[in-house]
Order: C-alpha cells, then structure tokens, then sequence
C-alpha cells in the first residue's frame, strides 16, 4: 500500500505510478489522505497451488471488527471510512510490542528522493513495533535490474518487497530459491497470533503462495476494474448533457461536445473503458488474459470484443473527438481533464480523490463523476477482475527464526485497520512533526510528504479501504461505484493465482500494447491484429494455450 493510493490493487506498474503521482502532487499542497490498496518454472512451481494443496497452507481468516467502516465492503469493493477519527478516539490493534528488539534490512523501491534512516518517522516505527529496520530504498523506475542484481547474490536484505510487474525473467525462480516458508508462522490458525493479518482476505494470501510455499506479505486491494471513466460533472449539468448510455450514444455525444476552435474534445484515450464495455478479458497481467469457455481455453487477444473494443476506439479517433495531444501520446490526461479541455478520461479510481481536492485548491465549480460501465448492447456490461493483490514482501531463507517473528510483527503492526493507532502512525508518522490535525483533520507537513512513504507501508497492509474524512462525499462515490460495478465484475480461470510463462514464451505478447495503440490511432489496421495473433499462435500461443489448459486441470482454479 502507498500512503497516497486508491483502494484497489493497480493492475499494472504504469496505473500504480498514475495513482501515486496524482496523490502526492495532493498531499504536497497540504490536503489530508487516507486510503489503503492495495521463469520457466512448470506446473506447480509456478506458485498456482490452489484447492485442497492450498487449504493446508493458506492461513484461517478472521475479520477485523476494531473499527466498523461507514460502508461495509460488498460485491469486491473496498471498505469505506467517511469520517475522521480524533487521536484520543482511535482503538488499539496490537496491545503489545511482538518485535524482540532485533534489527532488520529491508529492501523496497522508492520513486523519488529517500528520507534519510534516521528520521522521526523511522525512529517512532521502530520504537512501536520493537524491531529497528533499516530501510534499503533503491530508485523505483530501475527497481527489476536492482532486484535482479541482488537476488543473484549471495547478500540479500533480510526481507525484500516485490511488485507483481517485475515477476518476469529470473525472479520468480530466485523467489523460490531465496525466500523462506512462511506457512510454518501463518498457515491455518498460526495466523491467529498476528490478528491484523489473519484479517488479510484469502484471496490476497492466495497470491502470495510460491512454489507451493507461502513465501509472501500481500497487499491486498479490490479486485473490481480500478479503471475508471470520469467525467466533468458540472460541465454536463451546465451544457445539458445527458450520459450516454452505449457506445453509439457515446460517439454521438462525443461529436457535439467537441468543438476545437474551443480547444474542447470530448475524451482522452477511451481504450481501457472500451475494454470494459465490450467485455474484454483483463489485460492488467498475463494469465489474467486467459479463461477456459465451453471447454477450450481462450485469450484475449483471440476474441471479437477484443478486436470490437479496438474498433469502437478508432472510430473516436478518426471522429477527431478525442484530445489531439493524446493522439500524439504527450503531455498527461488527467490535467487536461482538470483544465476542461477533455470531459471524459479515463484513469485509476484514485483520481477521483487527487483531481477533486487538487481542483478545490483553484475552482470551487469543479465537479467530476464517474460513468457507470454500460455493455456494448447497452445492457449490463460483463467485466473481469483484476488480481486481489500485486505487491509482495518477502523474507531471506537465511533469516532466522527470530528474525522472521521480527517481519510479522511488522507486518502485523502495519495491517492494522483505520481507526487504529497502529494504522495512524504507520500512514501519517508522528503528530506534530509528519502532520497536523487542522478542523480534526490530519494533514501531512512537508516533512511528512517527504518521510511517510514507500517503506512501511508495503510491509502490512489491511483489506482494502477507502477512507477520506476532508471529502466523505468522493469516499462514498468511490465506494458506491465499486460495488455497482462489482456486481458485473467475474473471475476469469487464473484469478487469485501468481503464475509465471515458461521464458521461451515470456516475450510472445509484448507487442500488442503497442499495436493497439496504433490502430486506435489510424497508424494500423484491424487487419493487423488479426495477422499478428495469427502469428501468435504459430509462434508458441496455441502452445502456450496447452500449457495453461494443463495447468488449470492439474491445480484447478482459485476463483
């Protein structure tokens, strides 16, 4: 979890840095946030244990219930918390200190300038959790050739966190190699004696199981689509507009909203959402794109919405409706939204907050909302969910008992729910130095923006919430469109497990990211796509397609 995230798990790195950026750009002018997230092995080794093999290792779920959310969690959504807790209000997680007063290392990437180690934040972390971590911050854009370089030694940090984007090439199998069995301290009812944990929901634990082993600290999140489409609120109200509701209705909409002697467009890049609206499998990681139908397995790329989504894009495109600058894949989205030169874009759910308090700060008649995803008929839409964790932490075989106890206690302290102390000072640092309390508020200081953050935060997190006091309105539209949205939302063959391709297939679908932006873009045809996964196919996909369809039959699915 980032201090500064949406409640869902990004499905890839380049949402996970969207939703950061936005946030922190917020928390820098001083508005208050709280929200939490979020090789050629073969066959089992893979890490797709799942079943009865793992209900032996997965660890006994109980709810929290210190703290009761204003809006329960329903249909996948995350949690909602509307209103601030007072410090002297706040309920304790962890009545007493489970670290033995041991040191640790711990590795983490850090998109941005670390803090120095000895700071309050760290210092009072510490002190709480009875545990003095020393936090090995290396530079999050180059963070796979560092986690690289360092599993292939022999010195490795006492504990290592891991994003799910840099699984690939020889990680997973160094993961294997390198990182201890924590099933031992957490499977089953052993999880009980770290309760914060044992509140992680089961699907997230699910996640973290490699090589057969639970080897992994989740960040859970939701596991509703986080990508959203905005909208400009209060210039529909203005101009009458009413929201289209399919997308004919959209691309006839889009045409008399846009006027460009005006400089305004109706949308952004639409890709992702037409994705969604025409029920396209989840694109957010690799084996999320396949699923078993009537008995063959099928992938994304190889289906009629896949390539109807495509279309309906391009022809937004060709109707010069969408912004000229996202055509020219320059300058960022969500700033000519907030501008009112597009008024649609789509974008991690997290915007909603980011762009709303960013916008309060200079306008007071800026509004935005979110479309309810509409199916390509007009009817419900059918979406497909995105995996219900994508950060892992990790911990070195060559740790001791002792030191491992030491990481659960950490871990334990930092998935302590809202409402917590535990939960306070882990996102916020320490009151009067990290933040503020203004109108009951906590608001983070410089110091704090620059402090509490990319460290202990990725080490625990709780189910995923949502929870801005200074905007309760955004918490519950936030929440709301989740569960809306979480009724359509299904679990495709592959959910909830973390699978590594055999390298000889790794790279096979790379390059159609890049191929579907050009046709969008009128650079490429359809025709193209249907060549290259023609192509795909010789080339090792209809292979790939029996490994998958092996694999499925012989662990079974999760969802």
């Amino acid at each position: 979890m980032t201090p500064n995230s949406a409640a869902s798990a990004a499905p890839s790195r380049r949402s996970f840095l969207a939703s950061t950026a936005v946030a922190a750009a917020v928390v820098a002018g001083g508005v208050p946030l709280l929200s939490a997230c979020g090789g050629s092995q073969e066959g089992r080794k893979d890490g797709t244990t799942s079943g009865k093999d793992a209900a032996k290792i997965l660890p006994t779920f109980v709810a929290s219930n210190v703290v009761a959310p204003d809006i329960p969690a329903k249909n996948g959504s995350a949690a909602g918390f509307s209103t601030a807790i007072a410090t002297a209000d706040l309920k304790t997680s962890v009545p007493e200190k489970l670290g033995s007063g041991g040191k640790l290392k711990i590795m983490a990437p850090f998109w941005g300038t670390p803090p120095k180690g000895d700071n309050p934040y760290y210092k009072a972390m510490n002190e709480a959790i009875g545990v003095e971590v020393t936090w090995q911050n290396q530079d999050g854009n180059t963070y796979d050739e560092k986690l690289g370089a360092v599993l292939a030694s022999s010195e490795i940090p006492d504990a290592v966190v891991v994003p799910g984007w840099n699984l690939m090439g020889k990680i997973p199998s160094a993961i294997n190699a390198k990182f201890a069995d924590l099933g031992p301290y957490l499977s089953g009812d052993k999880v009980k004696d770290y309760p914060n944990l044992a509140a992680v929901p089961t699907d997230a634990w699910q996640r973290a199981i490699f090589g057969g082993q639970l080897r992994a600290i989740p960040m859970p999140g939701s596991y509703v689509p986080n990508i959203v489409p905005f909208y400009r609120k209060d210039i529909f109200e203005a101009k009458g507009y009413e929201l289209p509701g399919t997308p004919e209705e959209f691309l006839s909409w889009a045409k008399e909203a846009t006027s460009a002697k005006a400089k305004v467009w109706a949308c952004d890049d639409m890709k992702w959402t037409a994705f969604n609206i025409f029920s396209v499998l989840n694109g957010g990681e690799k084996a999320l794109w396949w699923n078993l139908v009537d008995g063959k397995m099928i992938n994304r790329i190889e289906t009629e919405e896949y390539l109807e989504a495509l279309e309906w894009t391009r022809k937004l495109y060709a109707a010069d409706v969408v912004h000229p600058d996202a055509k020219a894949v320059q300058g960022d989205a969500a700033n000519r939204f907030g501008s009112g030169q597009s008024l649609v874009f789509n974008g991690d759910i997290g915007y909603w907050y980011g762009k709303t308090s960013e916008q309060r700060t200079q306008k007071s008649d800026f509004e935005m909302g979110a479309f309810d995803i509409f199916g390509a008929d007009g009817g419900d839409p059918t979406l497909w969910a995105t995996q219900p964790s994508n950060i892992f932490t990790f911990v070195s075989k060559k740790a001791t008992k002792q030191q491992i106890k030491d990481f659960l206690a950490i871990a334990n302290y930092c998935a302590a729910p809202y409402g917590t102390k535990e939960r306070m000072l882990t996102q916020y640092g320490v009151e009067g130095t990290d933040f503020e309390r203004k109108d009951g508020l906590p608001i983070k200081t410089t110091q704090g923006v620059n402090e509490v953050n990319g460290a202990f935060d990725y080490t625990g997190d709780p189910a995923a919430f949502v929870a801005y006091p200074d905007l309760p309105e955004i918490t519950k539209l936030m929440v709301e469109w989740q569960q809306r949205m979480g009724a359509f939302t299904k679990k495709s063959s592959f959910y909830g497990l973390t699978i590594t391709e055999p390298t000889r297939w790794t790279n096979l679908a790379n390059d159609f990211e890049q191929l579907e932006d050009d046709v969008v873009r009128g650079r490429k045809k359809i025709s193209d796509v249907q060549q290259a996964v023609s192509d795909w196919k010789s080339q090792g996909g209809d292979d790939l397609r029996d490994w998958y369809k092996k694999l499925l039959d012989d662990t079974g699915s999760a969802s």
